[in-house]
């Protein structure tokens, strides 16, 4: 048999049950014609009939599977990672960490979503997870939390700085943070010296005591004399000789002083007192920066040569050195007149010191100039702060070497019970953070020469060039 019999008998076989009679007719589709003519159109049916007429489709049984499969791109699991990996950068972002609970909150206990650890070095984030045996997955930040701890006056939350309330500064502090500062201070503005001065202020014990006393003398004082008007004041005359504006030579010479490659040279040496001034000493009076000793010093040593040139035309006045009333109790905070009993012998000085009409003592609290004066002439111990500060214990201190110091070198009692106890308001008044020094020198001249402080802050650039010219000079006009 043949290969084409074999498929002949094979179709006759099943010829029987595949004829075209088995297969049901299919249903045409009657398309009527509504808009033809000739004939009425019969009733429309509706989308929504013809919808419903379908039966619904039935969801097949998912079958389940007992093995591990890849999550979907698409759908609730890649949802789910990503609201996860969300949350994760916003804990790193704000950077949670430890923080102390406030006194009226309680602690904030984390959700159960994320669970952060107690160590400050790395945060454990533990994220539920349905799809994990033990439902919760673990994932640790290596980010270090960016908080600085052991830290008086910041606190740095996430990325943000919280400034905490300012505390007392302590001694080793405040004289790093001076030692820290550079000779040029033009961006130290006053608000900022204030704080630094009144951190020093804060740690002596004797001076908030007497401030309290002086203010409720003053308030006593005040109702007493309610009632009464106060006297018109005369105009302040302001005289020419303190303000003569320098020539072009003379500024050209202070400029050139100044300049960086001069600082290792000497400019000057006062025989007298024995300093000598660099150009490095000299920058001091360059504009932004504190006055140092040796300067202060020596302009005093040249007011003192103004007088005796020209006794005639200004007051008898004794200028102490930076260094005197921190050897009478400025260090220590206790007083010890045996430390410069012998500053002010008769053999040194060429006069008494009773004989002076004024006394000037430079005071110097920490980084804040002040002046002192022990006023013979009009019975009164004045303190004078460009800041307008007190300190009564200053004026105490004075007093009692004044009367130990009278009775040492003239072996006479003083008595001091009707002398005043003076703190100027109408001082001028210093507006920054590094003009003290200028402001406690002017007031010495201007008193010196007997007259009023008629100068002001704005006037202190033309004094620290009018300065340098007569310590370059070593003549003071």
């Amino acid at each position: 048999m043949t290969g084409g019999d074999r498929k002949r008998d094979l179709y006759s076989s099943l010829a029987p049950s595949f004829s075209p009679d088995s297969f049901p007719t299919s249903k045409r589709l009657k398309i009527s014609p509504i808009h033809a003519p000739g004939r009425t159109p019969g009733p429309s049916i509706s989308t929504v009939d013809k919808l419903f007429r379908y039966p619904e489709t039935t969801r097949k049984l998912r079958r389940e599977v007992h093995a591990p499969c890849r999550n979907l791109k698409y759908g609730l699991s890649s949802a789910y990672d990503y609201a996860r990996r969300a949350a994760v950068e916003t804990l790193r972002f704000f950077g949670v960490g430890k923080r102390p609970p406030k006194v009226d909150e309680q602690p904030v206990k984390p959700s159960n979503h994320v669970l952060v650890s107690d160590d400050s070095s790395m945060e454990e984030v533990q994220v539920t997870d349905d799809n994990d045996e033990n439902g919760v997955r673990s994932m640790v930040l290596d980010e270090p939390v960016n908080e600085q701890e052991n830290d008086d006056d910041v606190r740095i939350v996430g990325d943000r700085s919280v400034v905490t309330p300012e505390r007392n500064l302590s001694e080793e502090k405040t004289r790093e943070m001076v030692d820290s500062l550079a000779l040029d201070r033009s961006g130290l503005s006053v608000e900022v010296y204030k704080k630094l001065l009144d951190g020093a202020q804060r740690r002596d014990p004797n001076v908030l005591q007497p401030q309290i006393e002086y203010y409720e003398k003053k308030r006593a004082s005040l109702q007493a004399l309610r009632s009464m008007r106060k006297p018109l004041e005369k105009p302040v005359e302001i005289p020419r000789e303190p303000f003569i504006p320098l020539t072009k030579e003379e500024e050209t010479e202070v400029k050139r002083a100044l300049l960086p490659n001069n600082r290792r040279k000497l400019l000057v040496a006062h025989t007298n007192s024995a300093i000598d001034i660099t150009g490095e000493v000299l920058q001091c009076l360059s504009p932004g920066a504190w006055l140092n000793d040796e300067v202060i010093n020596l302009y005093l040593e040249l007011l003192k040569e103004r007088e005796k040139r020209e006794p005639q035309k200004f007051l008898k006045c004794h200028f102490c050195n930076t260094f005197f009333y921190k050897k009478l109790g400025g260090d220590k905070k206790v007083y010890d007149y045996k430390a410069v009993k012998r500053w002010t012998t008769e053999r040194k000085l060429g006069y008494m010191l009773v004989d002076c009409e004024k006394i000037f003592v430079p005071i110097h609290r920490e980084i804040h100039w002040c002046l002192a004066i022990i006023n013979r002439k009009d019975r009164k111990f004045q303190y004078l702060d460009s800041l307008k500060g007190r300190d009564s214990r200053v004026l105490k201190n004075l007093a009692r070497y004044y009367v130990e110091e009278v009775k040492d070198k003239s072996k006479v009692d003083i008595d001091l019970s009707e002398w005043e106890y003076e703190f100027p308001e109408d001082l001028p008044e210093q507006l920054n953070g590094y003009d003290c020094g200028m402001f406690m020198i002017k007031y010495a001249d201007f008193y010196s020469r007997g007259l009023g402080l008629c100068f002001s802050q704005e006037t202190m650039p033309y004094f620290r060039l009018r300065t340098a010219k007569e310590i370059l000079r070593l003549k003071a006009d």
